[in-house]
């Protein structure tokens, strides 16, 4: 497969790569989890080229993760869509390893407060179902409806998982 047709895999995983699968694009979109709006934020945050953040952020617009809104005449702010909302337990399952693997025994460098309750909480992954936390050990892949469409690329999909 090549990495410019990984979008047209029936797979999920490959499709979200081909959104995400990058590092600057993982590293916006935790910006705009941090609120950070606009071009020269992101720029200044990150210490990327203009050139490769335009880009970055162009594709995220084209692929409606983020919206571009005019704050001023020629000026815009980017802000996440529902679509792009949808990310959070994807950076959130992906701070939780780094937390746990890569802290160099410092600690966590960021906390998350659930504000409805008040407390600092760790992500989790838990059946939709039953409510149990999820274990890799106990979760079967099984084709679904989509395989049919192309039965190479998610059997792939699908014999990589397992």
């Amino acid at each position: 497969m090549k990495w410019d047709e990984i979008e047209n895999e029936v797979c999920s995983v490959s499709r979200t790569l081909a959104v995400v699968g990058d590092r600057w694009t993982m590293l916006i979109i935790r910006d705009a989890f941090l609120r950070v709006r606009r071009f020269d934020d992101f720029q200044k945050n990150l210490g990327m080229s203009r050139h490769r953040l335009s880009e970055r952020l162009k594709k995220l617009v084209d692929y409606g993760v983020l919206k571009k809104e005019a704050y001023q005449a020629n000026r815009y702010e980017y802000r996440l869509t529902e679509k792009g909302l949808e990310l959070y337990p994807i950076l959130i399952s992906m701070a939780k390893w780094g937390d746990k693997w890569m802290d160099d025994g410092k600690g966590v460098p960021m906390l998350y407060k659930h504000n409805p309750c008040g407390h600092h909480y760790s992500p989790m992954v838990v059946c939709s179902e039953c409510g149990e936390p999820i274990d890799p050990h106990d979760v079967t892949p099984q084709i679904g409806p989509g395989k049919f469409h192309n039965s190479r690329a998610h059997s792939a999909c699908i014999e990589k998982a397992s």
